[in-house]
């Protein structure tokens, strides 16, 4: 089994009694196919970034499944012939799920090995650094300047 995002995007005039029937089928392909869903979201009519089909808009709808290959081919057979649909996206995020994870037990090891660091004390003046002269009082004489011979 490895786990899937399916992203398409829907006419933006589509109706929800039109795009429910066609999420719903998506779910039954993958359920009998052996596979669960795991997440579907409608995110709504968003501004596409060119015209597609004379379209400047679409609604956009994600599904995150786990299944087999054989169930993702149903489905992009399947929103190929689907009238509604102006593009879709298939992408597998198993192996990218497993690198977060293995950075995630990486970052918290050497988050245990770290000790812990004992408080700074305030900033002392480096002899190394050169120091700032004091900002001049308004109103006070001058300083001399020095000339050079």
């Amino acid at each position: 089994m490895r786990i899937y995002e399916q992203l398409f995007i829907v006419r933006p005039d589509a109706t929800d009694e039109e795009v429910d029937p066609l999420v719903e089928q998506l779910k039954n392909v993958v359920t009998h196919a052996g596979g669960a869903i795991e997440k579907a979201e409608k995110w709504g009519v968003r501004k596409l970034a060119y015209k597609v089909l004379k379209y400047n808009e679409g609604q956009y709808v994600l599904l995150q499944f786990s299944s087999g290959p054989e169930a993702v081919k149903e489905i992009e057979r399947r929103l190929r012939v689907a009238d509604l649909v102006l593009k879709f996206l298939t992408v597998r995020i198993d192996e990218k799920l497993k690198r977060i994870e293995k950075r995630r037990k990486a970052r918290e090891k050497r988050a245990a090995r770290k000790p812990v660091a004992p408080p700074q004390p305030a900033a002392v003046a480096s002899p190394l650094l050169p120091q700032e002269s004091p900002a001049p009082v308004p109103g006070a004489p001058a300083a001399p300047l020095e000339a050079n011979e």
